[in-house]
């Protein structure tokens, strides 16, 4: 892959980065010159990427949730690095895991839908918070991970789809603020569908079935087939960079062509 290290000593704090998105968009950056703060509650498997990547990269545990998590995590940049010049609002989770735990508006358990929000939305709140207290000097580019399901209903993930909407809002919200402010801090949302991610495993299944499930899956695609992670961090990429200078408060579909048309598939 050609790269022209359109990220070169920037300052990256990645949420979500152990595994999945968050782990492609990771890699990515460090190839593009960046340096990553690579971040999860998954420690082992973020000490695991954050190793791979090299000496660009370096791991520390946050819990999304935990405003005081945040703070501390912030103290390091502030004290390291003095600055941060991207923050990737990526971590997130459907709740699908969650035993016995039903997603439609009818029988959604409460406790369920107040944990997908917490991670998804209020993880995302806390990081644009934070985040523009130390941009705001230099400027920066927020890039919050949202999903096709914050554009469209979906009939049972209405914890998820409405998280992931209220993301959606959340990053215009933040582009304005900033931009009548007079910082020089850009926010824009990534809604990426029918991502082949762990997030799908649960739905998905295993050996033959996932095989069918994906095929399927494909059959509704305008483009014929499930995405990579790699097609969102490309994206990813481009609205960290300097090119994309003039972009705040956009949304950007990854989704081989789903929300193009009429249908809401795949399910």
């Amino acid at each position: 892959m050609n790269t022209s290290k359109r990220l070169k000593n920037k300052i990256i704090l990645i949420t979500g980065a152990a595994r999945g998105i968050g782990a492609a968009i990771a890699e990515l950056f460090a190839q593009e010159g960046g340096i990553v703060i690579v971040t999860d509650i998954l420690d082992k498997q973020g000490q695991i990427i954050a190793k791979k990547i090299g000496e660009q990269a370096v791991y520390h545990h946050l819990d999304v949730r935990d405003e005081k998590n945040w703070e501390t995590v912030f103290q390091m940049i502030n004290k390291k690095y003095r600055r941060l010049d991207v923050l990737v609002n990526n971590a997130g989770v459907t709740g699908f895991d969650i035993a016995g735990s039903l997603h439609d508006p009818e029988h959604l358990s409460l406790d369920s839908w107040q944990e997908v929000h917490d991670v998804n939305l209020k993880g995302t709140v806390l990081g644009c918070k934070y985040a523009i207290v130390t941009m705001k000097k230099l400027g920066g580019s927020i890039i919050n991970i949202s999903s096709r399901s914050g554009i469209v209903g979906i009939p049972r993930a209405a914890a998820y789809a409405s998280s992931k909407a209220a993301i959606r809002n959340h990053t215009k919200t933040v582009a304005l603020y900033c931009a009548e402010e007079g910082y020089n801090i850009r926010c824009n949302s990534i809604h990426p569908a029918a991502i082949l991610t762990p997030m799908w495993d649960a739905m998905l299944g295993e050996g033959e079935e996932r095989a069918k499930m994906i095929a399927q899956i494909g059959k509704d695609i305008p483009l014929k087939k499930m995405g990579e992670p790699i097609d969102v961090a490309y994206a990813a990429v481009y609205l960290a960079s300097d090119e994309s200078k003039y972009i705040t408060g956009s949304e950007f579909n990854i989704d081989g062509g789903i929300l193009a048309g009429s249908a809401a598939t795949p399910k």
